[in-house]
């Protein structure tokens, strides 16, 4: 829609900020040059440029001054600029003859200790901002037709939980999962965080709950083949693993909950080489089967090839909580058993502090090593495995003969999530987990609109916080 053909009458407001952009940029100065640039008629400053007097304001030099065009220099376009759109269009001015030029984060905050050079780049974004606002032509919102479906990835609990928030608000969802049965990696465990209640307690009634559902389609030992189109009209089509048979249908909104999986230590430890050398994963597994391990003696070593410098670089933020809560469940079937826990420092959040405190009380020794100095395991001629390792906090050499070695590897993505954001277009991080938008702002959605990610995809986390993020998501 191209504008009249009118002289450009540019109003520039630049935001004090009160002293989070004031205290460092040159304000006055900056309205002083603005008021120069060409096209520029009306320049001013104000304390807070989103406050309802300065919004007034606005209003009144867009009536005033006859404004066609409007410039706000203030914070951050993510939370602001459809204020500003708003009260342009309410003074009667297209809302899409607005420039917002960001002086806080890309000036103040990044040169608060160089204000000469904070005010020159000010100066420099402005008038930027104004050039581009000579360009700008007024547009009209449309509309099109969403499609009330959606399509929920993967099939845990977080994808479960989900796929029933939405089905619960009367939208007809569409579940797909790879493996023959709901339930993901929860199905694997065998007690939960925080407060220890059994795995299939969850899982149960989930499962139950999405099977039952009228609204929730679900395929399982299938996958996506193809995803097309835009928020509120993706063309999905979903393909059996078992048949091949392929089936279409059109959604609005996706949420992709495609989770995690155990990072396999390969040649870390002797795991792969020694039968006696398993995970935390496998030993959940052990114990979900009633198989108690008939060790004396075991030894846990924690961030297995997790904080590296290389690869794996993150810390795998539910590790060390597990450990502590499978040593303890192992002390509670068997209160003579010996437990140590090798780590580089112990990482537990929230209530999860606790855990760490019942170790301490059921005395299962803690020995912390450097990185540098990682625990060395040989197998005995009995098949019992020797770990050497150095107590970074006593100074002291320890040799532990154990029945039982448990590796804590970190959760990583698999191929099946890195193939789902090559389809959806979305980024993943330095993590290799799904990218969200904003951390802060936007902390389930994904940079394509329309498209959210909750569970493990999103990172490592407990079964709580999946839950809580599913919600979110849908």
């Amino acid at each position: 829609m191209k504008a009249k053909a009118e002289p450009l009458r540019i109003g520039v407001f630049v935001c004090h900020c009160g002293i989070n952009i004031g205290g460092v940029v040159d304000v006055p100065s900056v309205v002083k040059y603005a008021s120069r640039l060409p096209n520029v008629v009306h320049a001013e400053e104000n304390l807070y440029t989103c406050s309802e007097e300065a919004l007034s304001r606005i209003k009144e030099a867009i009536k005033e001054k006859k404004l066609n065009r409007v410039v706000v220099a203030a914070c951050t376009p993510r939370t602001h600029e459809p204020l500003f759109r708003v009260t342009c269009q309410e003074a009667g001015l297209n809302p899409y003859l607005f420039e917002f030029v960001n002086i806080r984060e890309h000036c103040s905050w990044v040169h608060m200790h160089q204000p000469e050079a904070a005010t020159a780049k000010a100066k420099s974004l402005v008038r930027m901002g104004v050039a581009r606002a000579q360009l700008l032509e007024p547009q009209v919102e449309s509309e099109v037709e969403v499609e009330a479906q959606a399509l929920v990835i993967g099939g845990g609990i977080s994808g479960m939980h989900a796929a029933l928030n939405l089905a619960n608000q009367g939208f007809q969802v569409y579940l797909v999962e790879k493996e023959a049965e709901l339930g993901g990696m929860l199905r694997k465990l065998y007690r939960l965080l925080p407060d220890g209640v059994e795995a299939s307690k969850i899982l149960k009634p989930s499962v139950e709950a999405v099977k039952a559902s009228e609204k929730i389609k679900i395929f399982t030992s299938s996958k996506i083949k193809s995803i097309e189109g835009y928020v509120g009209n993706f063309n999905v089509t979903v393909i059996s693993l078992e048949t091949g048979e392929e089936t279409r249908f059109k959604v609005g909104t996706i949420i992709v909950a495609t989770g995690a999986v155990e990072k396999e230590p390969t040649q870390l430890y002797g795991y792969g080489e020694y039968e006696n050398v398993i995970t935390q994963l496998q030993l959940e597994g052990l114990l979900k089967e009633g198989k108690i391990p008939p060790a004396k003696k075991i030894v846990m070593i924690q961030c297995v090839g997790a904080r590296e410098s290389t690869g794996t670089t993150y810390c795998g933020r539910i590790c060390c909580v597990e450990a502590l809560k499978n040593a303890l469940i192992l002390k509670e079937l068997n209160p003579k058993v010996e437990i140590y826990i090798l780590h580089r420092d112990i990482r537990t959040y929230g209530r999860y502090e606790e855990y760490y405190q019942k170790a301490y009380a059921a005395q299962i020794h803690h020995l912390r090593f450097q990185e540098e100095k990682p625990p060395e395991v040989s197998q005995l001629p009995d098949k019992k495995l020797r770990v050497k390792v150095r107590d970074d906090l006593q100074g002291r050499d320890y040799t532990i003969d154990c029945d039982l070695l448990v590796l804590s590897p970190p959760l990583v993505q698999h191929s099946e999530g890195e193939e789902a954001a090559r389809m959806l277009r979305v980024p993943l991080g330095q993590d290799r987990f799904f990218l969200e938008a904003h951390a802060k702002l936007r902390p389930i959605d994904l940079a394509t609109d329309g498209i959210f990610v909750c569970g493990t995809a999103h990172g490592p986390k407990g079964i709580p916080e999946s839950v809580a993020q599913a919600y979110a998501a849908a």
